[in-house]
This record gives C-alpha cells, structure tokens and sequence, in this order.
C-alpha cells in the first residue's frame, strides 16, 4: 500500500484533507533507517513478521516460491513511499513474499507494537489502512484471475496493453525466465505465446524488451470472446 492520498474508494474525499495526520501517525513510529543493498530481501517469505517497512522511493521485486519448486513472480514496483507487511501486521500470518531490492534502497522501520497502539488512538488512520489494503487485494485478485482463466498469450496481450495505458499496478522484468515465472508458466511455455502474439503482428521486441506494434489488433484480440 501507499502512504500517499488514495485517489479512489468510497472514503476518497477525507484523504486529501486529513493525510497530513497519516504521514505524521506513520513517521512517528519508525524506529530506524537503514541501507538495503541491490539483490537483499527487505522481507523473506515464510518469515513472522513483528515490523512494517517502508520505501520512500527505488524499485523492489516480488516473488513466490511454491514447496514444488516452482516460482511466481508478482512483477517489479517503482516505489513511492511504499509500505510493506501491512497485511501480516493485521493478520499475524507470516510473510507471503520475498521482497527484494532492484538496487540500492534506503528502508525506515515501523514497529508494529508502537503503529498498534498509533491505530487504535486514531481509527481515522486505521481506516486509511483498511481502504489502502482493499485497493490493493482487488488489484491482486484482477491479476490472478486473469492468469488462472485466460490463456498466456491473453495475459501478455492484457499486461502490455495496460502497461500502454498506464494503468498496470506493477511492470514486468528484463529476463526472459522472470517474465515466465511472472505469467506463472515456463520460460518454453512463455516463448512459444509471444512467439504466437508476434506472428499475428500485434508485439514485436524493442530495445526495451516487449512492445505493442498493431494497438488496434491487439485490443480486438482482447476483445473476441
């Protein structure tokens, strides 16, 4: 979730006024900052969780490991001011997901006794989290559905068109085998449906990996039933 004003959701209208009490409630637990180098985990799946973590700004990959081996990878986040582990922090589940530092971050620590009590004397910003955290589950729900019932050409059609119109949650990486594992299949599996969308004219590789190349045809590929 984001510590910044949410621009949707049926409290919208209180965040732009009163955010100013959420960044003060926040800020005064943090406990420390420190210095994450590029390639280290700020949270590692499976682990129990007593602290939240924020990111002002840097980029920051997520990913699944299943007991099977195989892996899911969520996508990559240009974070603007971040928070991580608010989901556990209300759950007590342990963590869900490795996350990991694209490059160098700098990190603050919240702890999570001291944000207790914080929500509890301010259920306004308790509310702001609950919002924060149904923003972000039906965001994460549209992505799972769609890679569970639609085929993988579909899904890599669907990210890159909203990739175009600006409105995907997270991006994609360079790695052929992290794309893969993105779409939740193999990178031979992965491969042959790019290879398909390229055949029908809609995507054709840039210098910035996968790209749109016919708009029009790929919006009606998305569109037949």
């Amino acid at each position: 979730m984001q510590l910044k004003p949410l621009l949707k959701g049926r409290f919208q209208p209180h965040w732009q006024a009163g955010h100013h009490l959420i960044e003060q409630v926040v800020s005064s637990c943090i406990t420390e900052q420190r210095l994450i180098p590029e390639g280290e985990p700020l949270m590692r799946q499976g682990e129990p969780l007593r602290d939240l973590v924020l990111v002002k700004s840097g980029r920051i990959a997520m990913g699944h490991t299943a007991m099977n081996g195989r892996r899911f990878q969520l996508g990559t986040l240009e974070c603007d001011h971040q928070l991580f582990g608010e989901m556990e922090f209300f759950t007590g589940y342990r963590c869900q997901l490795d996350i990991i530092a694209e490059e160098p971050l700098e990190v603050a620590r919240i702890d999570g006794e001291q944000l207790e009590q914080a929500l509890v004397a301010h259920p306004k910003v308790a509310l702001f989290f609950a919002t924060a955290i149904a923003i972000d589950y039906q965001d994460t729900v549209d992505i799972f559905t769609c890679r569970m019932l639609y085929p993988i050409s579909y899904n890599i059609a669907l990210d890159l068109y909203h990739s175009h119109c600006h409105h995907n949650p997270v991006s994609g990486f360079r790695k052929g085998y992290q794309e893969a594992e993105r779409f939740g299949t193999t990178d031979r599996v992965y491969r042959r449906a790019v290879k398909e969308l390229m055949d029908k004219g809609l995507v054709e590789r840039g210098e910035e990996g996968l790209q749109i190349r016919d708009l029009a045809g790929l919006k009606a590929f998305l569109e037949q039933p």
